[in-house]
Parts: structure tokens; sequence; C-alpha cells
């Protein structure tokens, strides 16, 4: 049996929840678990949230509500960047779009553009609430199908 090809010479790590307890107990901090006491996630939101789930978020809905006014009236000019022009968009960073939260935002994906208003920026993900037709939808989009957006 080769050890040196996949699985056994695979250099990823896998940092699971209980996964290491106890393997490291002989050194200072070792076998010491994270998040909350019982292995459940390890974030939990505001006290009072119900299940888990990323914070803001109770039971699959954002607890942030929608806007109370429409997004503005004019649609913006979608941005040129040379990124997009010669190689193609791969992904939005997650930590320029965090800048966007609770701002109106317009987003273009590839066959589609609109306003947003986020209310959670994930890893791979947003969620908010999306202007459709007069009223705003809650609606959540991956961060690689985001071509461009401005906040406003």
């Amino acid at each position: 049996m080769n050890h040196d090809q996949p699985p056994y010479g695979d250099e990823r790590q896998f940092n699971f929840p209980g996964m290491l307890d106890g393997l490291f107990s002989g050194f200072p901090g070792g076998g010491q678990q994270f998040g909350p006491p019982g292995g459940g996630p390890p974030f939990g939101g505001p006290p009072g949230q119900t299940g888990g789930g990323p914070p803001g978020f109770q039971g699959g809905q954002p607890s942030a509500g929608p806007p109370s006014t429409p997004p503005p009236s004019f649609t913006p000019s979608q941005p040129q960047t040379i990124q997009s022009q010669q190689f193609g968009v791969y992904a939005i960073d997650p930590g320029a779009i965090r800048r966007c939260l609770y701002q109106f935002t317009y987003i273009w994906l590839r066959r589609d553009a609109f306003w947003f208003f986020p209310v959670f920026v994930g890893r791979n993900s947003i969620a908010g609430f999306r202007w459709n037709r007069n009223r705003w939808v809650y609606y959540g989009v991956d961060l690689d199908r985001i071509e461009s957006f401005q906040c406003y």
C-alpha cells in the first residue's frame, strides 16, 4: 500500500469540533473544546436565539427586517474592472461586500442585476432582501455568482 498517495498523503486539515478531544491533553490548553458546552455549533447569536446558525439568524430567517423604504429610484451603471474584462470574475471577497451591510446595494450577477439590502455576509454567500416588483423579498446568493456591486 502506498501511503504517499491520497488519502494518506493528503495535507489538508480538517478541524471538526471534538475530532481531537483528548489528543493533546498533555499540553497546555490541550484537549480544550471550542464552542458552547454540549457540542453545539461554535456560534450562537444573541441571547434568546433558538437553533444554531450565523449570528443574526433565527430558525433560518433573518432577525433584521427589510428596509421600510424602497431603494433609490435610479439604476447605476456597472463598473468595468480590468479583472472582469481580461480574466473574468471568480468571486467577490466577503470582506469587501461586508461594508455594505444594512445599506442599499446594487448587485450585478452574470445575467441579472437588482437592488439588494444585505443583512448577513458569510464566507461564501450573502443574504438579505432583494427588491422585486415593488416589494422586498428575502434572498440569498453565492458570492461567486456576483460580478460586481456598489453600496449607496
